[in-house]
């Protein structure tokens, strides 16, 4: 097994030209903080592509034989599955990571993603290839996830280490920049597609320029990334083994119940998630007369609010605490909640000031979700123990989310949709009380 040192030294042809981008071996924070970005926005785009063609291609491509309703939950199914196949990625790529190095695992999984995300694109129809075209998406979608777990690059936690004390939550917010900024792309290219083409010419090859341009994104976010790994600061701290993978078996006998708490921390932004950004275009699509393409237009406008209220999550965090913010924060969305049915449900006004209020909860929640689940983990578990977490994280709280919230509205009504919110909203509460007080014991 290769040392941490000759781990950061050798990888791959693209590492090393991109260590060479660097001349001096230093990398300012402003520069470390601009890659962090680009990797996060880079994988949350191939995730929102798949999940907006989840609602406005798949029922219809893969799934003709099924009304638009069924149709749709089968798709929500297939788009749950990346999040099953998430951990056991997070699990096989630690692997590489600890025996070939951070360059090679990090080039292998954005390949993966890239071309996963890329391959459905030319996927044929349930009309031309039968049931192996659904089982082709499976696979991909598969790969998606997979791939996702093994891009974890430990950027945001060497990021946090730079932060000032007084800035913590400030820095630990600038990842998360990153899921904005993917949405607004990805539904930009869908609205403009949905708009501008008939109907037959966007299923017929419209849909498919979104997952055309992932490759591409992910090259320019994998040489990003690369640039950054190999700057001393990193080569320091991965010797140092504070950005070191463990065995999961290892990390699981050590702080398994820190991973498990970890978990239901940012459960209230996870379960909002996906609930304000792929479900409402679903229930529009199928329960209203509203247009999936004008939707997503407006959705842009409450992206746009998100990544205002990403930033503000830093300020206000800074100044009364990460978990007393992130409890303020479920406690508004449990409010939310209770409010869901009626805004979702009505006007097309009600609509839009669910779907700005969304987004604005979900920027502040959002922002302080994943250094809060690093910060439970001391140096040595940091990197492995918050992979997992946030792997946990988001099967629990957002992986099915759409096709829970899709089926039990078409049950139950939109009330279910409510509950479930405050359900994720609760479990937060909870899980920050029960760390507090681990916290207190460990003291």
């Amino acid at each position: 097994m290769s040392t941490p040192n000759q781990s950061v030294a050798s990888s791959t042809e693209m590492e090393r030209d991109a260590r060479l981008v660097s001349t001096d071996g230093h990398i300012s924070p402003g520069e470390l903080a601009i890659g962090v970005v680009i990797g996060r926005a880079s994988e949350s785009f191939d995730f929102f592509v798949y999940g907006i063609a989840s609602v406005i291609v798949f029922p219809a491509l893969m799934f003709p034989f099924a009304d638009k309703l069924t149709g749709t939950l089968y798709a929500f199914a297939v788009f749950g599955l990346a999040f099953i196949a998430r951990p056991f990625g997070s699990i096989l790529f630690m692997e590489v990571d600890r025996r070939h190095g951070r360059g090679v695992k990090l080039t292998i999984a954005l390949f993966l993603l890239g071309g996963s995300t890329a391959a459905i694109a030319f996927l044929p129809g349930y009309q031309s290839a039968g049931i192996w075209a659904v089982v082709a998406l499976v696979v991909f979608r598969l790969g998606q996830g997979f791939a996702l777990g093994g891009a974890w690059d430990g950027l945001a936690s060497l990021l946090a280490m730079h932060a000032p004390e007084k800035h913590r939550a400030w820095y630990a917010m600038l990842p998360q920049l990153g899921t904005p900024i993917g949405f607004i792309i990805a539904s930009s290219l869908f609205a403009f597609f949905y708009l501008n083409l008939a109907a037959e010419d966007f299923l017929g090859w419209g849909w498919r320029y979104p997952f055309f341009v992932a490759f591409t994104i992910n090259v320019v976010a994998l040489f990003a990334r690369l640039r950054l790994i190999a700057t001393e600061e990193y080569a320091e701290l991965y010797e140092s083994r504070d950005l070191t993978p463990v065995s999961v078996k290892e990390l699981v006998a050590n702080q398994g119940s820190a991973v498990l708490v970890g978990a239901f921390v940012p459960l209230a932004s996870f379960a909002l998630f996906h609930l304000v950004t792929i479900f409402p275009i679903s229930y529009v699509d199928i329960f209203s007369n509203r247009s999936p393409g004008e939707f997503l237009l407006m959705q842009l406008g409450g992206a746009a609010i998100c990544l205002v209220c990403i930033l503000l999550s830093g300020s206000i965090a800074d100044r009364i605490g990460r978990r007393t913010h992130l409890g303020a924060c479920a406690i508004a969305i449990a409010i939310f909640s209770v409010a869901t049915p009626f805004l979702l449900g009505g006007s097309s006004a009600s609509q839009t000031a669910f779907i700005m209020i969304g987004f604005a909860l979900l920027g502040l929640s959002h922002g302080q979700s994943a250094g809060a689940v690093a910060s439970n983990f001391a140096g040595r578990d940091r990197y492995t123990g918050s992979a997992l977490t946030t792997d946990l994280a988001w099967l629990i709280g957002a992986g099915f989310a759409p096709l829970v919230a899709l089926g039990a509205t078409s049950r139950f009504g939109l009330a279910a949709v409510g509950v479930y919110l405050l359900s994720g909203a609760v479990c937060t509460l909870i899980a920050l009380r029960v760390n507090r007080q681990m916290r207190l014991r460990a003291v």
